[in-house]
């Protein structure tokens, strides 16, 4: 998808902090962060939704799950949220699947 900006990001035609990166992932810091620590593991395969997932993408969707985990350890989170956000209703603003990585409150807070 030409205009996705999160593709744009994974091609590396536009800007991003990026933590980490594999082949079929990249994880970047998001720009309008909703935690005090709140990174965005993006497939580098467009699919919009994760009402848009089908069988043969269950392995990527397990390497997604994956390294965000590695993001968390290396990030140095001892507990975090992963949340996936689907269609407008659900809070999903990019239609670009993704996975939030959320932390770093005090005390679990």
């Amino acid at each position: 998808m030409e205009s996705c900006i999160f593709c744009k990001i994974a091609n590396k035609e536009s800007p991003a902090d990026i933590l980490h990166e594999s082949r079929d992932v990249v994880i970047f810091k998001d720009i309008r962060p909703s935690a005090p620590v709140h990174y965005l593991v993006v497939s580098k395969k467009h699919i919009p939704s994760i009402k848009d997932v089908k069988h043969e993408d269950e392995a990527l969707m397990g390497h997604l799950i994956h390294m965000a985990k590695e993001a968390a350890e290396k990030l140095n989170l001892p507990g975090y949220k992963l949340v996936f956000n689907v269609g407008r209703e659900g809070g999903q603003v990019v239609d670009h699947i993704h996975l939030h990585i959320l932390g770093g409150w005090q005390n679990g807070i």
